[in-house]
């Protein structure tokens, strides 16, 4: 099965940002940016949430490289 997946945005070619604009984080969310992290070999990850009442972030490294 093939599938195509892409991130919003990547920065220097290492960093994975997901946006997103929802009440609040859900393991869905996180995985999402775990699986891009795991199929990119990038260092970092970032999830930001703007949906909530103020600004959420997540940062994630990539222990698998």
């Amino acid at each position: 099965m093939k599938k195509q997946f892409s991130a919003d945005f990547v920065c220097y070619n290492s960093i994975i940002l997901e946006l997103k604009a929802v009440s609040q984080f859900t393991g869905k969310h996180e995985s999402q940016v775990l699986n891009y992290l795991k199929a990119t070999n990038f260092k970092v990850g970032l999830l930001i949430n703007f949906g909530a009442p103020s600004l959420e972030h997540k940062r994630f490294i990539n222990f698998w490289i």
